[in-house]
């Protein structure tokens, strides 16, 4: 029995994700993400000005006079969503926590794939897959994809990217558009991240809140790894301390960018405490050129 609660975050999820949908966001999804390639449609007489490659001449033969072949773009498209649950995802310092902003980034992309006529699925992981679901059309299944991301209490705590890819790479067969959103707070999954790639369409999101890139000045501070369960006390106050902790996030973010950048793969950082629809516009605006 599903709570009135998680009914109404599930509904105030999609009027706030549907306005930006209908009104911002989908020429944006459309444009970037086409059709797989072309597919015949149907013969009609030749006309001046087309290409006289695309006559069909056993047909012409029978009729007597040119046909040629019309083929349309093979629109409908499967979007596959890759959710990180994992226990840093728990995370937030302002505005929301990192799993509430990718439930709704979650729900938007759902809704501009399917007001294109496009199929949507999801993975669920941690250090493992803790749910998929197949890819299905329709507002109905968008909204039950919603409610269990809203409703959904993994089994793990840790994260494994590297087993999530080479789940998505064993089921999905045929070219889809993958987003995967997560803090990406993971290693080793270069190899099957390039398969998914090359297989794919494939957009890194990455989730991150303020204070994972810069500590405040808390005093002696005890933080709790949320994936662990470890404990540790820190003197925040101290700026060898800031500064170990701001050479060690440099590097992990720089190592990220360069592992995306090497192989091709897109990534768009998304921040709790910011807007993320005009980031996401413009996101795809820079994509939709390079096509």
């Amino acid at each position: 029995m599903i709570s009135q609660e998680i009914l109404k975050k599930v509904s105030q999820i999609e009027i706030r994700t549907r306005r930006w949908v209908n009104n911002v966001f989908s020429g944006e999804y459309e444009s970037v993400f086409k059709g797989q390639g072309i597919e015949f449609d149907e013969v009609r007489e030749y006309q001046v000005g087309d290409d006289v490659r695309n006559i069909d001449w056993n047909v012409s033969a029978r009729m007597g006079s040119p046909f040629v072949k019309k083929f349309m773009e093979e629109r409908e498209l499967t979007a596959m969503l890759m959710v990180d649950m994992s226990s840093s995802g728990k995370f937030g310092t302002k505005k929301q926590l990192k799993i509430d902003l990718a439930v709704e980034l979650s729900a938007l992309l759902a809704f501009s794939a399917i007001k294109n006529n496009d199929r949507v699925g999801l993975i669920i992981f941690t250090d493992k897959i803790e749910k998929y679901i197949p890819p299905k059309k329709g507002k109905a299944h968008v909204l039950r994809l919603i409610r269990d991301l809203l409703t959904f209490e993994p089994q793990n705590t840790k994260t494994d990217i590297r087993a999530s890819l080479e789940y998505l790479n064993k089921i999905m067969k045929r070219r889809s558009i993958v987003f995967m959103i997560s803090d990406f707070l993971a290693s080793d999954y270069e190899k099957p991240l390039g398969i998914a790639n090359k297989k794919h369409d494939f957009i890194a999101v990455s989730i991150t809140d303020s204070k994972e890139r810069k500590l405040p000045k808390l005093g002696y501070t005890l933080l709790e790894d949320a994936e662990t369960g470890e404990t540790v006390l820190i003197p925040t106050q101290k700026a060898s301390f800031q500064n170990k902790f701001n050479q060690i996030v440099t590097k992990e973010t720089e190592q990220r960018e360069k592992l995306f950048k090497s192989i091709d793969v897109d990534n768009l950082e998304l921040f709790t405490d910011q807007d993320y629809i005009l980031p996401l516009v413009h996101f795809f605006r820079k994509r939709a050129k390079r096509i």
